[in-house]
């Protein structure tokens, strides 16, 4: 997919949903993971709510950069997933820091989602199949969003 330039939040959750719906019967023998890097304010959090909201789910969003991990259960029908896993590696050094919350769990099972912010700061454990989106902050509300597949 190439970049799309998104002029406020509305569209940028509009471009994420549309992903959501795209993956959302996907069969995979491991967990679908989506690597999300850029600058502090880029979007990736506003990405997360609308990909959320397309797989029907009922809790608000919030960044778990404290928690490291919020686990949300899928609704959405007819999904091949039933759990959202929204991890923040911000605070992390290195993967090393994840691994121990039992990150190769999460990965190994088919039935999750993945969606990892600050993922370039903890590359060394990201599956190899991972689905990579850059964003980048152009102006106030303006932001470029790069999918890599």
């Amino acid at each position: 997919m190439p970049s799309v330039i998104t002029e406020n939040a509305k569209e940028t959750q509009k471009i994420a949903a549309d992903l959501a719906k795209r993956l959302i019967r996907k069969k995979l023998n491991k967990a679908l993971v989506l690597a999300l890097e850029g600058e502090l304010g880029a979007g990736k959090t506003t990405f997360i709510k609308g990909f959320s909201k397309a797989l029907g789910v009922r809790e608000k969003i919030l960044s778990p950069t404290f928690v490291l991990i919020h686990k949300h259960k899928i609704h959405a029908q007819r999904s091949t997933f039933n759990t959202l896993y929204h991890i923040d590696a911000y605070r992390l050094n290195s993967g090393k820091d994840l691994s121990k919350l039992g990150l190769k769990e999460i990965f190994a099972n088919p039935q999750n989602i993945v969606l990892l912010e600050w993922a370039d700061r903890v590359k060394k454990v990201m599956p190899r199949k991972s689905i990579w989106i850059h964003f980048y902050h152009l102006e106030q509300n303006k932001r470029k969003i790069t999918i890599k597949q």
